[in-house]
């Protein structure tokens, strides 16, 4: 279980990140690429990447993990990408041996270059350069603009809540297993980890990547940052700029979805009357219902949704 503890300091230092970050998108995308969930949703993504991800990019793999889990010092909360890779290679002197072990002992292939790396063999390092640089221009330097329409998205959406019902709905909404017990953020799903935020505050980041639980970060001198996935995903994203607003926020299919819900239908009619796979009305509706935006129930075989009044809300106003 997550567990997050805030004071009353914490809860008035709640804040949204003003953009994604590259190196930290970059990790997410790697680590998500790896993994096999919300298969409807990446499955095609995961192929194209798969297909065109670069040999020079591939030593990453050694680091970056599917469960997302992996060392910080890859993905320097920093806008700019050229101060982001000056940021990993002054991480150097500063790694640990436990951190090796650590890294090695999860690498799916050979552990020598990370021990070099560890070593800062000057090579390594260049390695490590070469394929951050390779991996973004792959995989996130042709979807920017549309990863950035992602991010502002569910930022405005968030900030609206938060205005409309509070900082606890705003960050139960993140997750479907997030809860709060008094003053503690939980997400009942492992790892463990648990932190105390101490009056430093908590910036909210979304990823239009990330499928899993929200991660928390904590970086050197400034709020925590916890990372959880856009309600919209990157292969859900518009290419161009969406026609309204509420195509922008949850892109056009799940948009259709929550329309559809002004009256209660099943799964399969939500498939059928919006010509999509029923894996995908799945993840969709998933993805609402952690979002506040419908309930779903069974009746016998019957699988249930319908919008809430928060729906109707963002319905009304046109997202």
């Amino acid at each position: 279980m997550l567990r997050v503890h805030f004071t009353a300091e914490d809860l008035f230092n709640v804040t949204f990140a003003s953009e994604p970050i590259p190196l930290v998108e970059l990790a997410l995308a790697l680590v998500v690429w790896q993994r096999t969930d919300a298969q409807a949703v990446f499955g095609r993504w995961r192929g194209r990447v798969g297909r065109e991800f670069p040999a020079r990019a591939r030593p990453l793999l050694d680091l970056l993990r599917p469960d997302g889990d992996n060392p910080e010092f890859v993905e320097p909360f920093v806008r700019d990408l050229e101060e982001g890779l000056v940021l990993v290679r002054d991480a150097g002197p500063l790694l640990t041996v436990e951190q090796l072990h650590r890294a090695a002992a999860r690498a799916p292939g050979s552990a020598s270059w990370l021990r070099a790396l560890w070593g800062q063999d000057r090579d390594a390092w260049d390695v490590l350069d070469a394929a951050l640089r390779s991996a973004h221009a792959s995989v996130l330097a042709p979807y920017w603009p549309r990863i950035r329409r992602s991010f502002h998205a569910d930022v405005a959406w968030r900030t609206r809540l938060l205005a409309s019902h509070g900082i606890k709905a705003a960050l139960a909404s993140t997750h479907p297993a997030a809860r709060w017990s008094g003053t503690a953020f939980e997400v009942g799903s492992p790892p463990d980890y648990e932190v105390h935020l101490g009056g430093r505050g908590l910036t909210l980041m979304p990823s239009s990547f990330w499928t899993g639980r929200p991660l928390l970060s904590g970086p050197p001198g400034g709020p925590y940052a916890l990372l959880y996935p856009a309600l919209t995903p990157f292969p859900l994203a518009a290419a161009d700029a969406a026609e309204g607003a509420l195509d922008a926020l949850l892109g056009r299919t799940r948009a259709a979805v929550l329309q559809q819900l002004v009256r209660q239908r099943t799964t399969s009619e939500l498939a059928r009357d919006l010509d999509i796979s029923l894996p995908s009305v799945s993840e969709h509706t998933r993805t609402l219902r952690a979002a506040g935006l419908i309930t779903t129930e069974r009746d016998g075989k019957a699988v249930l949704h319908s919008v809430t009044g928060l729906g109707v809300d963002l319905l009304h106003s046109g997202g």
